[in-house]
């Protein structure tokens, strides 16, 4: 067949909700846009654990510290899988697994906007684990009807561990909750913090960008940011004002006309400073990220087989 004719043949598969397997012919504008998207994805799993990895030293009680530190090695693990798949579909561009994690040490890749702000009390961990991961769940699920079946199956696994996330950050919080004055103070301080980064998690609502047109035009997502925002604010909403909480917005209300939540639009330039990197945190967390890729080189290179890797350890 012609390059045209197989094109068709592959549109018309994602047409009938076909899933397209590693092995498949496909385009190269699907298969590159595909690693782009996986390999942020994964690496922002992993640097996602480093925000909660801070309070496990400090988180109040040890049934408190072995639950989070349960949940940042589910967070890398997720990394793990999302990476083989991403690997799988990048071996025939040239491009290794060394190089996909590559590529967020020396700022060619991206990780998620949320991961480059301060988590400085206990009830920003709490907030993390359930709404942070409450908006990844959102996202995540809506991909799980996605063209490519290796991701969307990995997903499975992926969205079924992270709501076990989302209980441990509900735990927290509800415990801050129904504390002294000063906790639920604190867990009102850190939404107030945290607002706006969930309102930047889905990006903005009128994007046109060439990747975002042609994710959807394959059908590796099938909802826009705008119907992935007003979701979560469906679902998570009458949950934070069940706690006595005030969403950090005067003119957030629901409008019956609409049939939608209004709220107040998030400074967008924020968004993207934090995509060239320049966030509150990005610098720090990119460069504890470098050290413990570093220092862990020797680990990769023995189980590689690699000469001299013996000696080293």
């Amino acid at each position: 067949m012609t390059h045209e004719e197989r094109l068709a043949q592959f549109m018309a598969r994602i047409e009938r909700g076909e899933k397209i397997e590693s092995t498949d012919w496909m385009p190269d504008e699907y298969r590159i846009t595909l690693v782009k998207f996986m390999q942020m994805h994964a690496l922002s799993e992993v640097m996602g654990a480093l925000p909660e990895k801070e309070w496990v030293p400090k988180a109040p009680t040890l049934a408190r510290k072995l639950s989070l530190m349960a949940k940042v090695q589910d967070e890398m693990g997720h990394g793990q899988l999302i990476l083989r798949v991403a690997e799988d579909l990048a071996k025939p561009l040239g491009k290794s697994r060394e190089e996909l994690v590559g590529e967020l040490l020396t700022g060619v890749c991206k990780f998620h906007n949320v991961f480059h702000m301060p988590a400085p009390t206990w009830a920003d961990a709490g907030i993390i684990g359930w709404l942070v991961d409450g908006a990844a769940v959102v996202s995540q699920a809506a991909l799980l009807d996605s063209s490519y079946g290796p991701y969307a199956r990995v997903l499975q696994r992926v969205c079924a561990e992270e709501g076990f996330h989302i209980q441990h950050g509900e735990s927290i919080c509800l415990a801050l909750a129904e504390g002294t004055p000063e906790q639920r103070q604190m867990l009102q301080e850190a939404l107030n913090r945290w607002w706006e980064s969930l309102l930047l998690f889905f990006g903005p609502a009128d994007t046109n960008s060439a990747s975002a047109t042609i994710l959807m035009k394959y059908r590796f997502r099938t909802k826009t940011n705008e119907e992935l925002r007003q979701k979560f604010f469906d679902k998570y909403v009458p949950r934070i004002w069940s706690l006595g909480l005030t969403i950090p917005d005067p003119d957030f209300r629901w409008n019956e006309a609409a049939q939608r939540w209004h709220y107040t639009q998030p400074d967008w330039t924020k968004l993207k400073a934090i995509a060239r990197n320049e966030g509150p945190l990005s610098q720090y967390r990119l460069g504890l990220r470098r050290m413990s890729y570093e220092q862990t080189k020797w680990v990769r290179e023995a189980l590689l087989g690699k000469a001299g890797a013996g000696a080293i350890a």
